[in-house]
């Protein structure tokens, strides 16, 4: 994917993102304080990051275990069902950072070697902080729940962190069109 694609869909999120945030409508909290436990939530995005990961296994090259990429499919692909069924606690929130570190290897591979962009880093930040995000809620995904509680407690937190999202995701818009 180009850098301008992938910029360009990671500021659309923030701005759809940001923009609900600062919304802060009942439904919205509501449903954010649900989302870490839901089953169709779970079946979602542990879904769509299983299938992107069994999609990057069958990528694989010869160098990267790729001559037996049949038997690590048939192995990842029962571990992910075997999880959905006897793991289902905040499956969901490790769904997400499943898709927020492949989606951070994605932006992070369009921006290789694109040294004289200096916009580029506007992703690439975001990238590194999507990493961190992933591996901490991947290890604590009950920090998920906890951080809806704190961010719904009063009204102008959702809307500042909605704002400082929105504005992120302008940024990101614009140095899109730099490149």
């Amino acid at each position: 994917m180009s850098i301008f694609s992938i910029t360009l869909l990671t500021a659309i999120f923030l701005l759809i993102l940001g923009g609900l945030l600062f919304w802060n409508d009942k439904s919205v909290s509501s449903v954010a304080k649900r989302l870490p436990r839901s089953k169709r939530f779970t079946l979602l995005a542990f879904g769509i990051g299983s299938l992107w990961f069994l999609y990057k296994v069958t990528q694989l090259g010869e160098a990267d275990f790729g001559n037996y990429r049949n038997v690590l499919l048939a192995l990842f692909a029962s571990i992910a069902v075997l999880s959905y069924y006897f793991v289902p606690d905040f499956l969901g929130v490790r769904g997400v950072c499943i898709c927020f570190l492949l989606g951070a290897g994605e932006m992070l591979n369009s921006a290789f070697s694109l040294y004289d962009i200096s916009t580029r880093l506007f992703l690439v930040v975001f990238a590194y902080i999507l990493i961190l995000l992933a591996i901490y809620l991947a290890v604590a995904p009950y920090r998920a729940r906890d951080f809806f509680s704190w961010l719904f407690y009063s009204p102008g937190r959702p809307k500042l962190f909605g704002a400082i999202t929105f504005s992120y995701g302008l940024v990101l818009a614009v140095s899109a069109f730099t490149y």
